[in-house]
C-alpha cells in the first residue's frame, strides 16, 4: 500500500514544571544527570512524567529527586497501553562541589526544586534551580503582571 503514511508521533524534548517557577523566586539553574531504569528511561522519552510537586531532597551526601511520577508501560499480554505510576525517588548525579554548594544554599532556608527534564540528547537530564518559596501576595503580583502583560500584547496586536 504505497498510498498510506504513518503518523508521526511527535515527542517532546523537555518535561517541564510550570509550577515551580509560580511557587519559587529561581536563582541560577543547574543540570544533573538523573539515575533511571530502562522502563523509566522510556516513560521520560515518551513524556509520561509529572515533575509537579517534586523536589530535591540531600540524604547524607546525595541528592535525590522526590515526588516526580513516572508512568511506567507495563509488559503484559492481553493489556495494550496499561501502566503504572511509580513516584520512589530516584538519585541525581552531580559533582561534589555542586552538591556541597546546593547544601550549603538549603541551610540558608531555600528550596532545591526540579525545574525541566531534558530528554533530547543520549542521557536524561534534570535541571534543577535553589529558589525561595513565594508568598501569596508574590503570587498575586505574578499573576497580575502576567495579565497587563497579555492585556499590552492584545493592545499592540490589534493595532
Amino acid at each position: 500500500m504505497p498510498g498510506k503514511k504513518k503518523k508521526v508521533v511527535k515527542k517532546p524534548s523537555a518535561i517541564v514544571n510550570r509550577r515551580a517557577r509560580f511557587d519559587y523566586a529561581l536563582d541560577d539553574e543547574l543540570t544533573v544527570g538523573i539515575s533511571l531504569t530502562g522502563p523509566e528511561v522510556r516513560s521520560a522519552r515518551d513524556g509520561h512524567i509529572q515533575l509537579k510537586g517534586s523536589y530535591v531532597q540531600l540524604r547524607g551526601s546525595e541528592l535525590w529527586l522526590q515526588g516526580a511520577s513516572f508512568s511506567i508501560k507495563l509488559n503484559q499480554r492481553g493489556e495494550p497501553g496499561a501502566r503504572t505510576i511509580d513516584d520512589a525517588p530516584r538519585k541525581l548525579l552531580a559533582h561534589r562541589k555542586q552538591i556541597d554548594a546546593l547544601a550549603a544554599s538549603k541551610a540558608q532556608g531555600n528550596t532545591i526544586v526540579p525545574l525541566r527534564l531534558l530528554t533530547t540528547g543520549r542521557y536524561i537530564k534534570l535541571v534543577i534551580a535553589v529558589g525561595k518559596g513565594k508568598k501569596k501576595y508574590d503570587k498575586r503580583e505574578t499573576l497580575k503582571r502576567r495579565d497587563q502583560q497579555r492585556e499590552a500584547n492584545r493592545a499592540i496586536k490589534s493595532m
